[in-house]
Formats: structure tokens, C-alpha cells, sequence
């Protein structure tokens, strides 16, 4: 008896005239941007959307970008109480010795929780990492088998740590999509301690050294996250701005220089910016449409979104577009409030369609059985009631 019904939300036609939905699997091949990086990926931090990638999948070695990792163990220390920022830790023979960035901490010492984060922050200090992970792991090594079995718990199922530095490793190895997953965790979940990665210097041990980040200092709204370099990575950086209230994600990894690092980093983020806008269609709790019921009490149910929907969409005009409510209907009744019944699907030419789930606003209750005899016949007559 039920039929499936796809109704076109001609209502929003107003606000998406003139918008196309750009989709990570299937980019729209007006808005192009070549690069000299090996591995790169861009993308919304509030929607998810990619606006970019190159090789985003490849295992590639990350350098001192893994120290992001080392930083998320210790944030989430602080944050439960396991850790207090003016704790002390000791300096290991095994971390003063380390080669490469140094915060210069000497061994025998102790040194607080704080100026470690900066060390490895700012400083990009090995020797830090070291010492931070030998305080949380009790060992680098049993600390490396964190960093893998926390990489599992946020999403990254590729990523594989040796140790908390990002010192050469075979077997250490990061994919661009999966630093980004890595960067948007630490900004979403620590936003009380992520303001370190936009100090541009720190002093320790009377040596001031500064953030090797980049675009910290080109005023263009970026407030993290860390550069990485050895001979086979490249120079890559994992970086983040925020503009009018919107913030990019960025990663980018096996270019030849320094400069080259911080010009096409700064290219990436001013293209997704200038390119790509966030558009709210619904914002949670708002009734989207509605349904139509089989023999309810209600002739109707309201369908909601349980959270805002915000597409981040190319700023280049696309009049094709079609916004369309799905569900197989009438749907027959008791139906709860909050029970998934439909999707919203939104879907342009050379796109990937994007689908929401929608879900009833409010209860209905099944009729008894003369009031189902009569609407059952009142459908079979008149079919769906108007708007249907």
C-alpha cells in the first residue's frame, strides 16, 4: 500500500540559487589548484567538507607533525587531572642526548609540565618530546604504543607511531587525511590549552627560540599547528586559520624548502577562504518538511534535524542544484519522536550527493480500528493530503 515519496524542498531554491556543493569525492573541476606538495588536503573544520587533496591517503613519513600526537596524549592528561601544568617531570640522559630540535633541557634536572608543552609547541624541542613521553608511557617506546592505540580511537586507522618524535622510522608513518583528523581533534577537544600553538616564542634555559610555524606571523588568522622536516618528508606543516568566524584545516607535506613551505601553505589557505563559504540550510530542531502518516492520529509528522546542517559550498554559481526530502510513505503510525523516517539529499551536476538524516519532530499515535477503516479508505480515495 505505501509508495516511496521524493519530495523537492522548492522552498530553499531562494537560498541555494546560485550555490554548488562541493563533495571530497568528486570536486568540481572549475575550482582547480596545483601544487609542488607530495601529499596535501584541505578542509572545513566545522562542516568536514574537503575543499582539497592530493595524495591525502599516501603513508608518508611526518617528520615533527607527529608531535601533535605527543601533545594530545599530554592535553588530555591535563584535562582529566592526571596532569597539572606546574608538575614536574625528570630529564632523561635519553632526551637531553637527542639530536635534531632541542629545547635544551639538561639531563638530571626536572622541568614543569608547561614549559615541556612549550618546548615541544614552539620549540619543536625533541629532547622535550622525549621527556613528556617518558612521564605519561614510562618509556618512549611504550609511549609510541599509545600514540598508535589513541590514532585507532580518533578515526586513523592508517597511522602507525615508533616513537613521540618523528624521528626517521620505516614503520613511522601518517597520511595527510589522517593529520588533519589528528588537528581537528586537538582543536575541538582542548580549546582551553590550544592557544599555545600560537605563541611565537618561548625562552627556556635563557634561550629564546621561535615557533617554526610560519604563518604565525603573516596576519592572516593562523593559530597553529606544527611544521615537520627531515630529509625524506620534506617540509610539511599542519596548520589551521580562522577568518570571520570559519576555520580551515590544512596539511601539506614533501616540499623542497623552507620557503616553499610557508608561501604555498599561505596560497592554500587564502584559495579555500576566497573560493568557499559556509551556508546554514537548517539549524537543529527545525522543522525541515513533513511526512505523511498511515493511519495515525496526526495526518502528518514534522521532520527534524537533530543537529545544524551547514554546507560548505564553492562560491561559484551553480543553478542546478535540487534539495529533495526521501522517505518511503506514508509512514505508517505509531511513530516516535526522535525516530529516523527520511533524509534530506542535496545534489548538483559533477557532485557527490550530500545526504542529512531527518528525523519525526513529534509522536503520533496509531488510530483504532474504525478511525484506520476510515482513513485507510480517505487515502485509497484522496490519496496523500495536500503538500504530500
Amino acid at each position: 500500500m505505501r509508495s516511496r515519496i521524493s519530495r523537492v524542498t522548492t522552498f530553499l531554491a531562494p537560498v541555494l540559487l546560485g550555490l554548488a556543493i562541493w563533495s571530497s569525492a568528486a570536486p568540481a573541476s572549475a575550482i582547480t589548484l596545483d601544487t609542488d606538495a607530495r601529499e596535501a588536503i584541505l578542509l572545513d573544520f566545522d562542516t568536514g567538507q574537503i575543499l582539497y587533496e592530493k595524495s591525502a591517503d599516501e603513508l608518508m613519513p611526518p617528520a615533527s607533525m607527529s608531535k601533535i600526537m605527543t601533545v594530545y596524549l599530554a592535553f588530555e592528561r591535563l584535562k582529566d587531572g592526571r596532569l597539572k601544568m606546574d608538575d614536574t617531570v625528570p630529564v632523561s640522559e635519553k632526551a637531553w642526548k637527542k639530536g635534531g630540535s632541542k629545547m635544551f633541557i639538561q639531563v638530571g634536572t626536572r622541568v614543569t609540565i608547561s614549559d615541556l608543552l612549550r618546548g615541544i609547541i614552539v620549540q619543536s624541542g625533541n629532547d622535550a618530546a622525549i621527556a613528556m613521553a617518558e612521564a605519561i608511557g614510562g618509556s618512549e617506546e611504550a609511549f609510541a604504543e599509545m600514540m598508535t592505540r589513541k590514532a585507532r580511537e580518533l578515526g586513523m586507522e592508517r597511522s602507525t607511531f615508533r616513537n613521540a618524535t618523528g624521528w626517521p622510522d620505516p614503520e613511522h608513518r601518517m597520511t595527510a587525511r589522517e593529520l588533519a583528523i589528528l588537528a581537528t581533534a586537538m582543536i575541538r577537544n582542548f580549546p582551553e590549552y590550544y592557544s599555545i600553538y600560537s605563541e611565537t616564542e618561548f625562552t627556556f634555559n635563557e634561550i629564546r627560540q621561535g615557533n617554526r610555524n610560519p604563518l604565525l606571523y603573516k596576519n592572516m588568522g593562523a593559530d597553529g599547528v606544527k611544521t615537520g622536516h627531515t630529509e625524506n618528508a620534506g617540509y610539511g606543516l599542519t596548520a589551521s586559520a580562522v577568518r570571520d568566524g570559519r576555520r580551515l584545516v590544512l596539511v601539506i607535506n614533501g616540499l623542497d624548502s623552507v620557503n616553499a613551505r610557508s608561501t604555498e601553505s599561505e596560497r592554500f589557505l587564502d584559495w579555500g577562504f576566497r573560493e568557499f563559504d559556509n551556508y546554514p540550510l537548517f539549524e537543529t530542531g527545525e522543522i525541515v518538511s513533513d511526512a505523511d502518516v498511515w493511519i495515525g492520529d496526526k495526518q502528518a509528522v514534522p521532520l527534524i534535524s537533530k543537529r545544524d546542517i551547514t554546507l560548505t559550498l564553492p562560491r561559484v554559481a551553480r543553478r542546478d542544484m535540487t534539495v529533495t526530502v526521501e522517505y518511503e510513505g506514508p509512514i505508517p503510525a505509531p511513530i516516535e519522536a526522535g525516530q529516523q523516517l527520511a533524509i534530506l539529499r542535496v545534489s548538483a551536476p559533477d557532485m557527490e550527493d550530500r545526504t542529512f538524516p531527518l528525523y519525526a519532530g513529534e509522536s503520533v499515535g496509531k488510530l483504532g480500528p474504525l478511525g484506520r477503516i476510515t482513513s485507510a479508505i480517505g487515502y485509497l480515495v484522496w490519496g496523500p493530503s495536500p503538500g504530500g
